[in-house]
Protein backbone atom coordinates (compact mmCIF):
# COMPACT_ATOMS: atom_id res chain seq x y z
CA UNK A 1 0.00 0.00 0.00
CA UNK A 2 1.39 3.42 -0.93
CA UNK A 3 1.91 5.93 1.84
CA UNK A 4 0.88 9.48 1.08
CA UNK A 5 3.04 12.56 1.63
CA UNK A 6 0.72 13.61 4.43
CA UNK A 7 1.35 10.31 6.21
CA UNK A 8 5.12 10.87 5.92
CA UNK A 9 4.76 14.36 7.34
CA UNK A 10 2.59 13.10 10.20
CA UNK A 11 5.09 10.35 11.00
CA UNK A 12 7.98 12.82 10.86
CA UNK A 13 6.21 15.21 13.19
CA UNK A 14 5.61 12.34 15.60
CA UNK A 15 9.18 10.99 15.50
CA UNK A 16 11.15 14.25 15.44
CA UNK A 17 10.53 15.23 19.08
CA UNK A 18 11.46 11.71 20.17
CA UNK A 19 14.69 11.77 18.15
CA UNK A 20 15.62 15.24 19.42
CA UNK A 21 14.88 14.15 22.98
CA UNK A 22 17.16 11.14 22.60
CA UNK A 23 19.92 13.30 21.11
CA UNK A 24 19.66 15.76 23.99
CA UNK A 25 19.76 13.00 26.57
CA UNK A 26 22.77 11.42 24.85
CA UNK A 27 24.58 14.78 24.65
CA UNK A 28 23.99 15.38 28.35
CA UNK A 29 24.93 11.88 29.44
CA UNK A 30 28.10 11.53 27.31
CA UNK A 31 30.21 14.11 29.24
CA UNK A 32 29.35 12.28 32.47
CA UNK A 33 31.29 9.30 31.12
CA UNK A 34 34.31 11.59 30.83
CA UNK A 35 35.08 12.19 34.48
CA UNK A 36 37.30 15.19 33.75
CA UNK A 37 34.87 17.08 31.55
CA UNK A 38 31.87 16.33 33.74
CA UNK A 39 33.69 18.12 36.57
CA UNK A 40 33.53 21.54 34.90
CA UNK A 41 32.22 21.76 31.32
CA UNK A 42 28.52 22.05 32.11
CA UNK A 43 29.06 25.09 34.35
CA UNK A 44 28.18 28.44 32.78
CA UNK A 45 30.41 30.36 35.21
CA UNK A 46 33.66 28.71 34.11
CA UNK A 47 35.17 32.07 33.08
CA UNK A 48 34.70 33.61 36.53
CA UNK A 49 35.71 30.40 38.27
CA UNK A 50 38.61 29.23 36.07
CA UNK A 51 40.66 27.77 38.91
CA UNK A 52 37.98 25.13 39.57
CA UNK A 53 39.57 23.27 36.66
CA UNK A 54 42.50 22.40 38.94
CA UNK A 55 40.22 20.04 40.90
CA UNK A 56 39.21 18.03 37.83
CA UNK A 57 42.24 15.90 36.90
CA UNK A 58 42.22 12.13 37.31
CA UNK A 59 44.93 9.52 37.28
CA UNK A 60 48.51 10.05 38.35
CA UNK A 61 48.41 13.79 37.64
CA UNK A 62 45.43 14.34 39.93
CA UNK A 63 47.37 16.48 42.41
CA UNK A 64 48.58 18.94 39.76
CA UNK A 65 47.23 22.27 40.99
CA UNK A 66 49.04 24.57 38.59
CA UNK A 67 48.43 28.19 39.52
CA UNK A 68 45.32 27.51 41.59
CA UNK A 69 46.65 29.40 44.59
CA UNK A 70 47.92 32.39 42.65
CA UNK A 71 46.68 35.46 40.81
CA UNK A 72 45.25 35.63 37.30
CA UNK A 73 47.88 36.78 34.80
CA UNK A 74 46.63 38.00 31.40
CA UNK A 75 48.74 37.60 28.28
CA UNK A 76 48.21 40.72 26.14
CA UNK A 77 51.32 40.61 23.93
CA UNK A 78 52.21 37.69 21.60
CA UNK A 79 55.82 38.82 21.14
CA UNK A 80 58.75 36.97 22.72
CA UNK A 81 62.15 37.86 24.15
CA UNK A 82 63.86 34.77 25.62
CA UNK A 83 66.36 36.72 27.72
CA UNK A 84 64.39 39.76 28.87
CA UNK A 85 60.67 39.04 28.44
CA UNK A 86 58.25 41.94 28.65
CA UNK A 87 55.40 42.03 31.11
CA UNK A 88 52.24 40.96 29.32
CA UNK A 89 53.95 38.21 27.32
CA UNK A 90 53.48 34.50 27.93
CA UNK A 91 57.13 33.98 28.83
CA UNK A 92 57.04 36.71 31.50
CA UNK A 93 54.18 34.95 33.28
CA UNK A 94 55.56 31.44 32.84
CA UNK A 95 58.90 32.19 34.57
CA UNK A 96 57.59 33.96 37.66
CA UNK A 97 58.29 32.34 41.04
CA UNK A 98 54.81 32.77 42.50
CA UNK A 99 51.81 30.70 41.40
CA UNK A 100 49.95 32.18 38.42
CA UNK A 101 46.87 31.22 36.41
CA UNK A 102 47.76 32.42 32.91
CA UNK A 103 44.96 33.38 30.49
CA UNK A 104 44.84 35.30 27.19
CA UNK A 105 43.14 38.59 26.38
CA UNK A 106 42.39 37.65 22.77
CA UNK A 107 43.16 35.13 20.03
CA UNK A 108 46.88 34.99 19.33
CA UNK A 109 49.63 33.09 17.55
CA UNK A 110 52.89 32.95 19.50
CA UNK A 111 56.11 32.14 17.67
CA UNK A 112 58.69 31.65 20.40
CA UNK A 113 62.28 32.64 19.67
CA UNK A 114 63.64 29.98 22.05
CA UNK A 115 62.13 27.27 24.23
CA UNK A 116 59.58 28.45 26.80
CA UNK A 117 60.87 27.28 30.19
CA UNK A 118 58.00 26.86 32.64
CA UNK A 119 58.34 27.53 36.36
CA UNK A 120 56.44 25.62 39.06
CA UNK A 121 52.81 26.30 39.97
CA UNK A 122 51.67 27.65 36.62
CA UNK A 123 48.54 27.08 34.56
CA UNK A 124 48.30 28.03 30.89
CA UNK A 125 44.55 28.24 30.23
CA UNK A 126 43.43 28.92 26.65
CA UNK A 127 39.69 28.68 27.22
CA UNK A 128 37.58 31.38 25.56
CA UNK A 129 40.14 32.28 22.88
CA UNK A 130 42.21 30.55 20.19
CA UNK A 131 45.86 30.31 21.16
CA UNK A 132 48.54 28.73 19.01
CA UNK A 133 52.20 28.16 19.84
CA UNK A 134 54.31 26.99 16.93
CA UNK A 135 56.64 27.58 14.01
CA UNK A 136 59.56 27.81 16.41
CA UNK A 137 60.75 26.24 19.67
CA UNK A 138 57.96 25.24 22.03
CA UNK A 139 57.48 24.26 25.70
CA UNK A 140 60.01 22.87 28.21
CA UNK A 141 58.91 21.72 31.68
CA UNK A 142 62.19 20.98 33.45
CA UNK A 143 62.91 20.37 37.12
CA UNK A 144 59.60 21.83 38.27
CA UNK A 145 56.21 20.68 39.56
CA UNK A 146 52.52 21.55 39.40
CA UNK A 147 52.05 22.67 35.81
CA UNK A 148 48.74 22.55 33.93
CA UNK A 149 48.49 23.25 30.19
CA UNK A 150 44.94 23.40 28.88
CA UNK A 151 43.15 24.37 25.71
CA UNK A 152 45.88 25.50 23.30
CA UNK A 153 47.32 24.44 19.94
CA UNK A 154 50.98 23.43 19.81
CA UNK A 155 52.16 22.60 16.34
CA UNK A 156 55.03 22.79 13.84
CA UNK A 157 57.60 23.11 16.63
CA UNK A 158 61.22 23.45 15.56
CA UNK A 159 64.60 22.85 17.26
CA UNK A 160 66.11 25.92 18.89
CA UNK A 161 69.62 27.25 18.56
CA UNK A 162 71.92 27.56 21.59
CA UNK A 163 71.25 30.80 23.42
CA UNK A 164 70.49 32.55 26.66
CA UNK A 165 67.02 31.87 28.07
CA UNK A 166 65.50 33.23 31.26
CA UNK A 167 63.94 30.57 33.51
CA UNK A 168 63.12 32.77 36.55
CA UNK A 169 63.05 36.54 37.10
CA UNK A 170 66.61 36.38 38.50
CA UNK A 171 68.21 33.61 36.43
CA UNK A 172 69.31 33.53 32.81
CA UNK A 173 71.09 30.41 31.59
CA UNK A 174 72.85 29.32 28.43
CA UNK A 175 70.75 26.63 26.75
CA UNK A 176 72.18 24.17 24.26
CA UNK A 177 69.10 24.09 22.07
CA UNK A 178 65.81 22.19 22.33
CA UNK A 179 65.03 19.17 20.12
CA UNK A 180 61.78 20.45 18.66
CA UNK A 181 59.27 18.74 20.96
CA UNK A 182 55.83 20.26 21.41
CA UNK A 183 56.11 19.63 25.17
CA UNK A 184 59.24 18.26 26.83
CA UNK A 185 58.77 17.13 30.45
CA UNK A 186 62.18 16.60 32.06
CA UNK A 187 62.69 15.70 35.74
CA UNK A 188 59.30 17.11 36.71
CA UNK A 189 56.22 15.96 38.62
CA UNK A 190 52.52 16.71 39.03
CA UNK A 191 51.93 17.71 35.42
CA UNK A 192 48.57 17.74 33.60
CA UNK A 193 48.17 18.33 29.84
CA UNK A 194 44.48 18.57 28.88
CA UNK A 195 42.39 19.49 25.80
CA UNK A 196 45.35 20.53 23.63
CA UNK A 197 45.97 20.03 19.89
CA UNK A 198 49.42 18.69 19.02
CA UNK A 199 50.80 18.06 15.53
CA UNK A 200 53.74 18.11 13.11
CA UNK A 201 56.77 18.79 15.31
CA UNK A 202 60.43 18.12 14.56
CA UNK A 203 60.83 15.63 17.42
CA UNK A 204 58.16 14.27 19.78
CA UNK A 205 54.75 15.72 20.54
CA UNK A 206 55.13 14.91 24.26
CA UNK A 207 58.38 13.56 25.70
CA UNK A 208 58.39 12.56 29.38
CA UNK A 209 61.92 11.78 30.57
CA UNK A 210 64.50 11.86 33.40
CA UNK A 211 62.40 10.46 36.25
CA UNK A 212 59.35 12.64 35.61
CA UNK A 213 56.26 11.24 37.31
CA UNK A 214 52.69 11.93 38.53
CA UNK A 215 51.48 12.96 35.06
CA UNK A 216 48.12 12.88 33.27
CA UNK A 217 47.75 13.39 29.52
CA UNK A 218 44.03 13.75 28.75
CA UNK A 219 41.48 14.92 26.17
CA UNK A 220 44.15 15.91 23.64
CA UNK A 221 43.99 15.62 19.85
CA UNK A 222 47.15 14.20 18.26
CA UNK A 223 47.62 14.11 14.48
CA UNK A 224 50.10 14.16 11.56
CA UNK A 225 53.25 13.09 13.38
CA UNK A 226 55.84 10.33 13.48
CA UNK A 227 57.09 9.72 17.05
CA UNK A 228 54.14 10.77 19.15
CA UNK A 229 54.87 10.22 22.84
CA UNK A 230 57.98 8.93 24.62
CA UNK A 231 57.98 7.85 28.27
CA UNK A 232 61.55 7.31 29.44
CA UNK A 233 64.98 8.76 28.68
CA UNK A 234 66.81 5.64 27.48
CA UNK A 235 66.82 1.93 28.21
CA UNK A 236 69.62 2.20 30.75
CA UNK A 237 68.17 5.12 32.71
CA UNK A 238 66.85 3.18 35.70
CA UNK A 239 65.72 6.32 37.54
CA UNK A 240 62.70 6.27 35.24
CA UNK A 241 61.33 3.36 37.27
CA UNK A 242 59.51 5.99 39.34
CA UNK A 243 57.61 7.20 36.27
CA UNK A 244 53.82 6.87 36.43
CA UNK A 245 51.72 8.31 33.61
CA UNK A 246 47.98 8.22 32.87
CA UNK A 247 46.98 8.63 29.20
CA UNK A 248 43.19 8.97 29.02
CA UNK A 249 40.36 10.25 26.75
CA UNK A 250 42.74 11.28 23.95
CA UNK A 251 42.07 11.10 20.20
CA UNK A 252 45.01 9.65 18.30
CA UNK A 253 43.86 10.73 14.88
CA UNK A 254 45.15 10.42 11.32
CA UNK A 255 48.75 10.47 10.19
CA UNK A 256 50.44 9.04 13.30
CA UNK A 257 53.23 6.51 12.92
CA UNK A 258 54.49 5.14 16.25
CA UNK A 259 55.07 5.72 20.01
CA UNK A 260 51.43 6.14 20.97
CA UNK A 261 53.08 5.84 23.49
CA UNK A 262 56.49 4.13 23.74
CA UNK A 263 57.32 3.31 27.37
CA UNK A 264 60.73 2.60 28.89
CA UNK A 265 61.23 1.20 32.40
CA UNK A 266 58.24 2.95 34.03
CA UNK A 267 54.44 2.50 34.18
CA UNK A 268 51.67 3.68 31.85
CA UNK A 269 47.90 3.37 32.19
CA UNK A 270 46.48 3.90 28.69
CA UNK A 271 42.70 4.13 29.04
CA UNK A 272 39.67 5.13 26.96
CA UNK A 273 41.62 6.58 24.03
CA UNK A 274 40.52 6.38 20.39
CA UNK A 275 43.10 5.20 17.88
CA UNK A 276 42.32 6.03 14.24
CA UNK A 277 45.10 3.83 12.89
CA UNK A 278 48.90 4.02 12.87
CA UNK A 279 51.63 3.38 10.34
CA UNK A 280 53.99 1.13 12.36
CA UNK A 281 52.54 0.35 15.82
CA UNK A 282 50.52 2.03 18.55
CA UNK A 283 51.80 1.01 22.00
CA UNK A 284 55.44 0.04 22.30
CA UNK A 285 58.19 -0.19 24.84
CA UNK A 286 61.57 -1.45 25.94
CA UNK A 287 63.48 -2.25 29.13
CA UNK A 288 60.63 -4.01 30.94
CA UNK A 289 57.94 -1.34 31.38
CA UNK A 290 54.50 -2.12 32.78
CA UNK A 291 51.55 -1.16 30.59
CA UNK A 292 47.80 -1.49 31.12
CA UNK A 293 45.69 -0.83 28.03
CA UNK A 294 42.11 -0.48 29.25
CA UNK A 295 38.92 0.34 27.40
CA UNK A 296 40.63 1.76 24.31
CA UNK A 297 39.04 1.78 20.85
CA UNK A 298 41.60 0.59 18.29
CA UNK A 299 41.06 0.85 14.53
CA UNK A 300 43.96 -0.83 12.75
CA UNK A 301 45.40 0.58 9.53
CA UNK A 302 44.61 -1.14 6.25
CA UNK A 303 48.23 -2.27 5.93
CA UNK A 304 48.09 -6.01 6.65
CA UNK A 305 51.59 -5.87 8.17
CA UNK A 306 50.68 -3.21 10.74
CA UNK A 307 47.63 -4.70 12.47
CA UNK A 308 49.48 -5.45 15.70
CA UNK A 309 49.00 -2.71 18.28
CA UNK A 310 52.03 -3.61 20.38
CA UNK A 311 55.74 -3.61 19.65
CA UNK A 312 58.43 -4.78 22.04
CA UNK A 313 61.74 -3.13 21.21
CA UNK A 314 64.15 -5.47 22.97
CA UNK A 315 67.19 -7.59 22.29
CA UNK A 316 66.37 -10.09 25.03
CA UNK A 317 63.34 -11.92 26.35
CA UNK A 318 60.27 -9.69 26.70
CA UNK A 319 57.72 -12.42 27.43
CA UNK A 320 57.76 -11.65 31.16
CA UNK A 321 56.95 -7.96 30.77
CA UNK A 322 53.56 -7.03 32.22
CA UNK A 323 51.59 -5.74 29.24
CA UNK A 324 47.86 -6.29 29.59
CA UNK A 325 44.76 -5.48 27.56
CA UNK A 326 41.49 -5.16 29.46
CA UNK A 327 38.11 -4.34 27.92
CA UNK A 328 39.67 -2.91 24.74
CA UNK A 329 37.73 -2.86 21.45
CA UNK A 330 39.46 -3.97 18.24
CA UNK A 331 38.45 -3.06 14.70
CA UNK A 332 39.79 -3.72 11.20
CA UNK A 333 41.97 -6.59 12.41
CA UNK A 334 43.73 -4.80 15.27
CA UNK A 335 45.18 -7.08 17.95
CA UNK A 336 47.09 -6.65 21.21
CA UNK A 337 49.81 -9.09 22.30
CA UNK A 338 49.72 -9.42 26.09
CA UNK A 339 52.53 -10.76 28.26
CA UNK A 340 53.56 -11.34 31.87
CA UNK A 341 51.93 -12.96 34.87
CA UNK A 342 52.18 -10.09 37.35
CA UNK A 343 49.75 -7.31 38.11
CA UNK A 344 49.46 -4.33 35.78
CA UNK A 345 46.94 -2.45 37.94
CA UNK A 346 47.67 1.27 38.40
CA UNK A 347 47.14 1.15 42.17
CA UNK A 348 45.72 4.66 42.23
CA UNK A 349 44.90 6.45 45.45
CA UNK A 350 41.14 6.94 45.96
CA UNK A 351 41.44 10.54 44.71
CA UNK A 352 43.29 9.50 41.54
CA UNK A 353 41.11 6.55 40.64
CA UNK A 354 38.49 6.36 37.92
CA UNK A 355 36.59 3.58 36.20
CA UNK A 356 37.28 3.16 32.52
CA UNK A 357 34.06 3.37 30.51
CA UNK A 358 33.09 0.64 28.01
CA UNK A 359 35.26 0.85 24.90
CA UNK A 360 32.27 1.20 22.59
CA UNK A 361 31.57 4.59 24.23
CA UNK A 362 35.07 5.93 23.52
CA UNK A 363 34.32 7.40 20.05
CA UNK A 364 31.60 9.53 21.68
CA UNK A 365 33.59 10.72 24.69
CA UNK A 366 36.61 11.65 22.58
CA UNK A 367 34.66 13.67 20.00
CA UNK A 368 35.63 16.89 21.80
CA UNK A 369 39.31 16.07 22.23
CA UNK A 370 41.50 19.10 21.64
CA UNK A 371 40.76 22.76 22.48
CA UNK A 372 37.09 23.47 23.16
CA UNK A 373 35.00 26.36 21.85
CA UNK A 374 34.12 28.12 25.08
CA UNK A 375 32.11 31.35 25.35
CA UNK A 376 31.72 33.45 28.47
CA UNK A 377 28.38 32.84 30.14
CA UNK A 378 27.81 29.53 28.40
CA UNK A 379 28.81 25.96 29.15
CA UNK A 380 31.81 24.79 27.10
Amino acid sequence: MAISTSHYLSLSCFLLPIVLSLVNVYAKETPVLNKIDSCWRAKTNWASNRKALADCAIGFGKDSIGGKNGAIYIVTDPSDDPENPKQGTLRYGAIQKEPLWIIFKRDMVIALKNELIMNSYKTIDGRGVKVEIGNGPCITIQGVSHVIIHGIKIQDCKPSKPGRVRSTPDHVGQRQGADGDAINIFGSSNIWIDHCFLARCSDGLIDIIHASTAITISNNYFTQHDKVMLLGHNDGYTADKVMKVTIVFNRFASGLTERIPRVRVGYAHVANNKYDGWKMYAIGGSSNPTILSEGNFFIAPNDKDAKQITKRLANGNSKSWNWKSSKDAFSNGAYFVSSGDGSSAPNYTPAQSFEAVPANMVPAITLNAGPLSCFVGKAC
